[in-house]
């Protein structure tokens, strides 16, 4: 796979949150962690990010063991720290504090110059009747396509 084929996206963030503003922010990986994520390896199923002592880390996010790993292979779980402006991690602290918002991974990329990259998203979580609706868009868009394809 090239670089820029690298696309780990949580699907599920999208559909259980209102997005109101998203950063771009490095990641600090072990040498077999970017060669799993080069190989697609990665899996943003349960993430959630958080701000400690001016450090933003996520949490959960599954990276698989590198095959060619052997004893410096890395541990699937851990918690990896963020790279983020000074400005950034305040305003994600700050918005993590407001009652129902939260920090959550949207894309993992590999950027032009080969480093991995994070989407997160300062997120507020949606109302049952929310995702009902927006269920129904998807299924109206996707009769609509069919309609025209005949």
């Amino acid at each position: 796979m090239k670089a820029e084929q690298i696309n780990i996206k949580n699907r599920r963030a999208r559909f259980d949150y209102e997005i109101t503003e998203t950063f771009t922010a490095g990641m600090v990986l072990t040498g077999t962690e970017i060669k799993s994520i080069r190989q697609g390896k990665a899996s943003l199923v349960d993430t959630f990010c958080f701000v400690e002592k001016g450090e933003v880390w996520v949490k959960n996010m599954n990276i698989s063991e590198y095959f060619y790993g052997s004893y410096n292979n890395h541990a699937a779980r851990r918690d990896r720290k963020l790279l983020l402006t000074r400005k950034e991690i305040a305003r994600l602290e700050k918005a993590g504090q407001e009652a129902g918002f939260t920090i959550v991974p949207l894309r993992v990329f590999i950027s032009e110059r080969g480093f991995a990259k994070m989407v997160i998203g300062i997120a507020r979580g949606k109302k049952e009747y929310d995702k009902r609706q927006a269920i129904k868009e998807r299924d109206d868009k996707r009769a609509i396509a069919r309609a025209f394809q005949r």
